[in-house]
């Protein structure tokens, strides 16, 4: 039997509709995020809420126990198209931590269950698209067995965009 640590602070990872009030709260803090680190508008891909919804996706928030929203992520399913998708992919979208909750583990435990979710969803992959200006996420995903692949999406030739990829399936 493992025996674990309880955590400081009570964790729920709580399945939403990205249409949802905390969602769009936090989507509108990564987007100041981004638009300071790279000195633009963020992230313009356009997502749909309904993207998000099962069985074509997931999106979570990570909520303490006072309800308050922490950390949020999702997948979408994504399969060939001019983008440079391929048959099977499961993209992961708006993966964030508040500044505030960083370091107590929240994007491993989002992306584990995001991964968990498009596995049994029978994806084949996990693919995401990240920028040279977030060392912490490249970190993150390369940590988590995430390689360097091909580059797809809104963003595939812009030359701080960086794509990576994780077999989901044996």
């Amino acid at each position: 039997m493992t025996i674990q640590s309880a955590p400081a602070t009570a964790i729920t990872l709580r399945p939403v509709s990205f249409g949802h009030p905390d969602a769009i709260a936090l989507n509108d803090r990564v987007q100041l995020e981004y638009a300071e680190r790279y000195g633009d508008e963020g992230d313009v891909t356009p997502l749909d809420p309904t993207m998000f919804d099962a069985p074509h996706g997931l999106y979570l928030i990570a909520y303490d126990e006072h309800g308050t929203p922490l950390a949020t992520g999702g997948w979408r399913t994504q399969d060939a198209n001019e983008e440079a998708y391929a048959d099977g992919d499961a993209e992961l979208k708006r993966m964030y931590v508040t500044p505030e909750a960083r370091g107590l583990g929240l994007a491993r435990r989002i992306l584990a269950a995001l991964e968990e979710d498009a596995r049994a969803a029978g994806r084949l992959r996990m693919v995401l698209e990240t920028g040279t200006k977030q060392p912490e996420a490249i970190a993150l995903y390369t940590s988590s067995g995430y390689e360097p692949c091909p580059k797809f999406g809104h963003y595939r030739f812009d030359e701080l965009s960086r794509c990576y990829a994780k077999p989901l399936q044996d």
